[in-house]
């Protein structure tokens, strides 16, 4: 749902129809949250490179502010993928724009696991995608659950 490296922030669970952006946290890591959470409509969202000292010093002058939460997604849940960058996309043989399946891809401790599957079945950790591509939550649900069927009781005669 949430990378390890997100858990100490808060969290909230997608909306369904909600658009959401990958963002980079103070901790490095890279995770969704609310375009509402990020910036003020007057306030544009500033991407700049920064290296590891400009990251401590962010952090450390976010101690105070109210966090922005990170985003979390379930596993199986459906999204769009928007702004691939070009060289994953001649990479992985995708469009600029995909239907994606969030997935989890271990259980392991104190690694990244939260990447998308495509449908070409290529899967990619959400840590090698880039900061402020834009991703629509389309089902929470996984499409590959079987629906509840509902038996008819048994008929005593």
């Amino acid at each position: 749902m949430c990378d390890y490296s997100l858990h100490g922030f808060s969290n909230r669970l997608a909306v369904e129809g909600e658009q959401l952006l990958l963002h980079r946290f103070p901790t490095g890591t890279l995770g969704l949250a609310s375009p509402s959470d990020l910036w003020t409509p007057e306030e544009p969202p500033e991407q700049p490179r920064r290296g590891w000292w400009s990251r401590v010093k962010c952090w450390l002058s976010l101690i105070g502010e109210a966090p922005i939460p990170a985003v979390c997604i379930p596993p199986g849940a459906q999204l769009v993928l928007r702004d691939i960058p070009q060289c994953l996309q001649q990479q992985i043989s995708v469009g600029d724009e995909e239907e994606v399946t969030f997935v989890e891809l271990s259980a392991d401790t104190y690694s990244y696991r939260d990447a998308v599957r495509f449908n070409n079945g290529r899967e990619v950790l959400l840590q090698k995608l880039a900061e402020g591509q834009r991703v629509d939550v389309l089902c929470l649900a996984s499409v590959k659950e079987a629906p509840l069927q509902v038996w008819p009781a048994a008929v005593s005669r």
